[in-house]
């Protein structure tokens, strides 16, 4: 079984995208998936209701809309079903004093908000905003690009040249900044603060995380720029996009496949698969694996006739995974009413928080294995700007709790009695969902009237579904300055290739990193023949 080109284990966005510019490419590719569908994290499902659409984990298409892979396959999804759906408002903070702010894709406006609580403030945004887009083709190449190539090379001798060499070293110690520092010296109102505090959670890392600042710049140039759009009736469409085009260039899907082995070819060079019900198929260019290091070098390559190298070895033994996550979604009998301001009810992304400190408080109790007393909350709002998410006048939540312990060693609130195992359980997902619960309900007239179902997963949930999510870290591991960039996922790693000819890794735990993108399928698949 030697038809195809490429073989790719896995099908989330990373999978779907190599599967698709390789197939542009007039390559056969083969994508083989162990789950009952394809698109890893993109997942649609009427998990509370009948006619209510959840995206139960990844929602939110900024990256994606934004990369290097949706210019290259846009037009040929759209022409297959995509659709985006987009807010003004794509973000916003709300504090327990119903303090909050509300940030829109209008620079203006924008600028008029944090001026009004701040005179100093509206001009500092405007200045950082200025400088990020003059320096965004540089930047965007190194956060996207291949690192180890002499592209990369080419453009930081460019910058050296016109920056000077101390101008560009200055530029890397203000890139390398954690965002407490830079909110805390750059915005006087704290209600500013607490609006892009949250927002480094999503990038894996915490307030005092080095390179944070930088990653605050950024999003808020993104999101000002493109949104928080979301695919028009789920995330699943986008899949399903995927799926249509990958079968138009004569690529094949095989769901409820496990690959158990990756099997050697000719001169030990990776040569095919083998399924966990011993078919097995081979590969005349080589195998693609969207996994974890633990799952490439512990399981799929652990019989290879030859020997891992030492630094391999040390690289899965000291991998780290970061953070869990949590989900909670909610079907409601209407839209939500925001008793701050109705205008919150328009936001795509709402956090709930107390603030800076709040943030790096909860951030640090998860980072201890603790239940956190009082956790920053992703409050998504899909139905207001895509109203095929939930049947006429009625109106879905989909929250995200970012700061939830992989292992559980108790809560900071001393309220909840976490297993002596460190194990989540339903009794506890369930009190903590209720926490959380409690929050919304302050915030939102009438919820205990207007709910009419919440379905909640907790790390343990979101590892059961997807095995790349270990301990139910999003992000493929931990993403500080130490496991990213040049040294995702091991210090001796290059691009995407690894020890074995022909054998490649992508995904989260490989550059760019996690999120939509599609980054570092794109990036392979533009560098195969």
């Amino acid at each position: 079984m030697s038809d195809y080109d490429y073989i790719i284990v896995g099908s989330g966005i990373n999978a779907l995208v190599a599967a698709a510019m390789l197939g542009k490419k007039g390559r056969k590719v083969l994508v083989l998936e162990r789950n009952d569908r394809v698109g890893g994290c993109l997942r649609t499902e009427e998990i509370t209701a009948p006619g209510f659409l959840h995206d139960v984990m990844a929602t939110t298409m900024v990256l994606f809309l934004t990369s290097p892979a949706y210019g290259t396959l846009g037009k040929d999804l759209e022409a297959r079903g995509l659709e985006f759906a987009h807010a003004d408002l794509p973000t916003g903070v709300l504090k327990p004093d119903g303090a909050h702010v509300i940030f829109s894709k209008d620079r203006k406006r924008n600028i008029a908000t944090f001026e009004a609580l701040s005179p100093e403030d509206g001009k500092a945004y405007a200045r950082d905003m200025d400088r990020l887009g003059a320096d965004a083709p540089f930047l965007f190449a190194l956060l996207g690009g291949a690192l180890w190539s002499g592209t990369t090379l080419k453009t930081i001798a460019k910058q050296g040249w016109g920056r000077g060499l101390r101008d560009l070293a200055a530029w890397f110690g203000e890139a390398l900044a954690p965002a407490r520092g830079y909110l805390e010296t750059n915005y006087q109102s704290d209600d500013i603060r607490a609006l892009w505090a949250p927002w480094v959670l999503h990038c894996g890392l915490g307030p005092e995380s080095a390179y944070s600042a930088e990653m605050l710049r950024v999003i808020g140039f993104a999101i000002e720029l493109a949104g928080c759009p979301v695919a028009k009736g789920g995330a699943a469409s986008l899949t399903a996009a995927f799926e249509r085009l990958i079968a138009d260039q004569g690529g094949e899907i095989r769901t409820g496949a496990e690959v158990e082995r990756v099997v050697p070819g000719p001169g030990n060079r990776a040569g095919g698969v083998r399924l966990a019900n011993g078919e097995t198929w081979r590969a005349k260019s080589g195998v693609i694996c969207s996994t974890t290091p633990n799952q490439l070098y512990g399981r799929l390559t652990q019989d290879w006739p030859t020997p891992l190298p030492e630094t391999v070895n040390e690289g899965v033994a000291r991998y780290r995974y970061g953070k869990g996550n949590m989900q909670i979604h909610y079907a409601l009998s209407e839209p939500p009413r925001w008793k701050a301001n109705p205008e919150l009810a328009k936001v795509a992304l709402l956090h709930l928080t107390t603030g800076l400190d709040g943030v790096s408080r909860a951030s640090n109790e998860c980072e201890r294995s603790l239940l956190p007393a009082e956790p920053s909350v992703c409050v998504g709002q899909p139905a207001s700007f895509d109203p095929s998410r939930a049947p006429e006048g009625k109106s879905i939540l989909w929250l995200q709790l970012p700061e939830a312990p992989r292992f559980l060693k108790g809560d900071a609130a001393g309220e909840i009695e976490t297993p002596a195992d460190g194990c989540w359980n339903e009794t506890v997902r369930e009190r903590y969902a209720d926490r959380v619960e409690a929050l919304l309900s302050r915030h939102i007239e009438n919820f205990d009237s207007i709910k009419i179902k919440r379905r909640a997963y907790s790390p343990a949930d979101l590892e059961a579904m997807n095995m790349n999510l270990v301990g139910g870290d999003p992000y493929g591991g931990f993403c500080g300055i130490d496991q990213f960039f040049l040294w995702r996922p091991f210090k001796s790693s290059v691009n995407h290739r690894t020890h074995i000819s022909g054998l490649y890794h992508i995904g989260a735990s490989t550059h760019p990193g996690p999120g939509l993108s599609g980054g570092s399928g794109f990036l392979l698949a533009s560098s195969l023949t």
